[in-house]
């Protein structure tokens, strides 16, 4: 059972480690998942300059991500886990590049605008958090910066009912949201709590923990730069 004050549909032990690095971070947390851009996409309101360059630099962790599940595939130490990782990345590129291609068509975005653009401090960041998880080859480190990732947008696409009728708008939302995204979150939760080291106190612990705040601090700031803040 959760005990933190976040409301969120993933289930964590009240007295384990995921538990207690998301208490450390819900400040932060909660106030990604009530961002102004939260709110004005699930309204459709949200102009389409900001969503066109959120969607630009969010395109950037594509590769990266891709990266961080093949390591998963590559380091997870069991073999049920190795598939799940493996049938993720076969989803990722069927529904989520395809969602990016036909949406980037709408916004009016040409390929050289969305290859290759200049990084937000904010995506630079986040893609260094992405790859030094790639470069340590720790299965612990790969599921903390996945599940900072996916948990929290999992919370934020399913904290509204009301849904936007552009589809540009919509689809980002049913790309995080539903039985099959809250279920693949919570096997990656799980995986978490499994693999943190049980010393709380240890070296790994610690370098665990300030992978999970930085990336906690990343995501919010992302939403911040869609609009030039």
């Amino acid at each position: 059972m959760t005990t933190t004050d976040l409301d969120t549909s993933i289930t964590v032990a009240a007295d384990g480690a995921v538990s207690a690095l998301l208490r450390s971070t819900s400040r932060q947390w909660a106030e990604a998942v009530d961002h102004r851009f939260v709110r004005e996409l699930f309204a459709g309101t949200i102009d389409d300059t900001v969503l066109r360059d959120y969607l630009v630099q969010d395109y950037q962790f594509f590769e990266s991500f891709l990266s961080m599940l093949g390591a998963c595939v590559a380091h997870a130490d069991e073999l049920d886990a190795k598939l799940r990782f493996a049938r993720q990345l076969g989803m990722l590129v069927a529904d989520e590049d395809t969602y990016f291609v036909d949406s980037f068509a709408e916004l009016g975005v040409a390929p050289a605008d969305y290859l290759h653009p200049e990084l937000t401090i904010p995506t630079a960041g986040f893609r260094d958090v992405m790859d030094d998880a790639v470069a340590s080859a720790s299965y612990p480190q790969l599921l903390v910066v996945l599940v900072v990732a996916e948990w929290l947008y999992l919370d934020w696409a399913e904290s509204r009912e009301e849904m936007p009728k552009r589809q540009v708008h919509r689809g980002w939302i049913d790309l995080h949201r539903g039985e099959a995204f809250r279920e693949w979150v919570q096997f990656l939760v799980d995986e978490l709590e499994r693999a943190f080291p049980t010393d709380a106190q240890s070296s790994v612990a610690e370098t665990l923990t300030r992978a999970w705040n930085r990336a906690v601090d990343l995501e919010r700031a992302f939403f911040d730069t869609a609009y030039g803040s």
